[in-house]
C-alpha cells in the first residue's frame, strides 16, 4: 500500500503564518492548557496511559495510546490463550526441585533455614506447581538479571514478603560473581539492598508492614500489642519507592487483629490523637485505595510493572484440613490434596475487598494470586525449626505444636513458586 506524503512545507505557506495573529482569547486559552499541563501532567499521563486496558481480545503485551500500540515493559512472550496459572495442582518432582540448595543461599534469614535448625525430611522442597491445562515458564535467572540491568526491583510490605525478596535472591546470586554483590540495610534498617554490581541492578525489600504509616514502622522493633495506622498517609514511605522499576506489595497479616482496627485521623505528633475504630475490612479498604492512588499518581504504566500479592495463608488449626483437634502445621509433610479447600480465617472477606476495589480502577497494577496454591502448602511452614528470638520454656519444649510458626515459609520452598508466578507475570503478562 502507498503512504501518501503531505505536499512540503512552501515558502509561501509560511508566510500566511507569518501574518497570522493570534486573538487575546485564542493566547489566553492556549496560555492556560499549557498551565494544567505542566501542573497535572504525571496525573494526565497516567490517565491516559490507562485508558484502554487490554481487552480480552487484544494483543496481551501491549497498551493502546490512541493509535499506538506500546509494549508492556519487561514483557517478552504471549502467556497460553486462556490459562490461568493460579489454578492448578501441586505435582512431586524430585528432579527438578529445589531450584537452589539452602546452604548454598546465605542470604537466607535465620528464621527461614530449616534445614540448619534440624528439620529432618526435605520433601516440602520437592513439590511443582502445575497450572490447569498448560505449563508455568522455567526461571530463567539470566533473562532476570539481564532485564533488570540498570535498573531497580523493590518489594514493599512485611516479613512475609521479604521472604519473597530473599528467595528472589537465592535464585539469583549465584550468577553473580562473589566480589561483584553485596548486602546492605539502611535507613534504620528498614531498606534491604541487595547490589549486583556488574548489572548495576539492585533488588530492594522495604519494611512497611501496612503500606501506610503505623506504629509499627520501625523494622527491627515493632511487636506492638495496639497497632495504630495513619489515615491514607502513604508519603513517608512512598518517597522511597520512587524511581523503582519493578515494585511489589503485599500487606495483610498485620491487619488482622480482630473485627475492629484503630484508625489515626490526625498525625502521629499531636498531643491529642483522634484515633477511630473501623471493622477491619474497612480499613484495608482504606489502605486498597490509598495505594492505587499513590501507584496512579508517581508510576509511569510506560516504563514500570506493579504487582500486589495477596494473601499468605497460614495453618494454625489442623482441624480446618480434617485433622486431629489440637495441631496445627507441626509435624505436616504433605500437602493437603482437596482442591476446594481454603481455611477457615477472613482471607474471603480480605480477598472480596481487594477484588472490589481493585475491580472497580485503571491503575494498571498486576495481582499475583498466591493464596489458593498456597492454602494447599500445610507443609511448607517453618513450624519448630527456625531461630527461636526468646529461650524456650520447658513447657513449650514439651509441647512443640505450643510455639511452631505456621505463618512463615522455609527457604527454599513455596516462595520461589510465588516468584516463578512473579516472573511468568513480568514476561508473558
Amino acid at each position: 500500500m502507498r503512504i501518501m506524503k503531505p505536499p512540503p512545507f512552501s515558502s509561501s505557506s509560511s508566510s500566511v503564518f507569518r501574518k497570522a495573529r493570534l486573538s487575546p482569547y485564542l493566547f489566553t486559552l492556549l496560555a492556560f492548557i499549557l498551565f494544567v499541563a505542566v501542573l497535572y501532567g504525571e496525573d494526565l499521563m497516567c490517565i491516559f496511559g490507562q485508558q484502554l486496558q487490554l481487552s480480552p481480545n487484544s494483543d496481551p503485551l501491549v497498551i493502546r495510546t490512541g493509535k499506538k500500540r506500546e509494549k508492556l515493559p519487561f514483557a517478552i512472550g504471549k502467556s497460553e490463550e486462556g490459562c490461568d496459572i493460579f489454578s492448578g495442582r501441586w505435582v512431586w518432582d524430585e528432579s527438578n526441585r529445589p531450584l537452589y540448595e539452602e546452604s548454598e543461599c546465605p542470604y537466607i534469614q535465620p528464621q527461614l533455614t530449616c534445614q540448619e535448625h534440624g528439620r529432618p525430611d526435605k520433601d516440602y522442597q520437592k513439590w511443582r506447581w502445575q497450572p490447569h491445562g498448560c505449563d508455568l515458564p522455567s526461571f530463567n535467572a539470566t533473562l532476570m538479571l539481564e532485564t533488570l540491568r540498570g535498573k531497580r526491583m523493590m518489594f514493599v510490605g512485611d516479613s512475609l514478603n521479604r521472604g519473597q525478596y530473599v528467595s528472589m535472591i537465592c535464585l539469583l546470586h549465584s550468577l553473580i560473581p562473589e566480589d561483584a554483590k553485596s548486602m546492605e540495610t539502611f535507613d534504620s534498617d528498614s531498606r534491604t539492598v541487595f547490589t549486583a554490581k556488574e548489572y548495576n541492578a539492585t533488588i530492594e525489600f522495604y519494611w512497611a508492614p501496612f503500606l501506610l504509616e503505623s506504629n509499627s514502622d520501625n523494622a527491627v522493633v515493632h511487636r506492638i500489642s495496639e497497632r495504630l495506622v495513619r489515615k491514607g498517609s502513604i508519603t513517608k514511605h512512598g518517597k522511597h519507592w520512587k524511581g523503582v522499576d519493578v515494585l511489589v506489595f503485599n500487606t495483610y497479616l498485620w491487619w488482622m487483629t480482630g473485627l475492629k482496627f484503630k484508625i489515626l485521623q490526625g498525625s502521629f505528633d499531636d498531643e491529642v490523637k483522634d484515633i477511630v475504630e473501623v471493622p477491619t475490612t474497612e480499613a484495608y479498604r482504606m489502605a486498597m485505595k490509598t495505594m492505587l492512588r499513590w501507584v496512579r499518581r508517581n508510576m509511569n504504566p510506560k516504563k514500570t510493572r506493579v504487582f500486589f500479592t495477596s494473601m499468605s495463608p497460614s495453618h494454625g488449626k489442623s482441624v480446618d484440613w480434617g485433622g486431629e483437634s489440637g495441631g496445627n502445621c507441626y509435624n505436616q509433610t504433605t500437602p493437603i490434596e482437596d482442591p476446594n479447600y481454603w481455611g477457615s480465617d477472613s482471607r474471603k472477606n480480605i480477598m472480596e475487598v481487594i477484588g472490589d476495589v481493585f475491580g472497580k480502577s485503571r491503575v494498571p497494577i498486576t495481582f499475583l494470586n498466591i493464596t489458593q496454591l498456597s492454602s494447599y502448602r500445610k507443609d511448607a511452614h517453618t513450624a519448630i525449626y527456625k531461630k527461636q528470638w526468646n529461650p524456650l520454656t520447658p513447657e513449650q519444649l514439651a509441647n512443640p505444636v505450643s510455639y511452631a510458626d505456621c505463618v512463615h515459609w522455609c527457604l527454599p520452598g513455596l516462595q520461589d513458586t510465588w516468584n516463578e508466578l512473579l516472573f511468568a507475570k513480568l514476561f508473558y503478562p
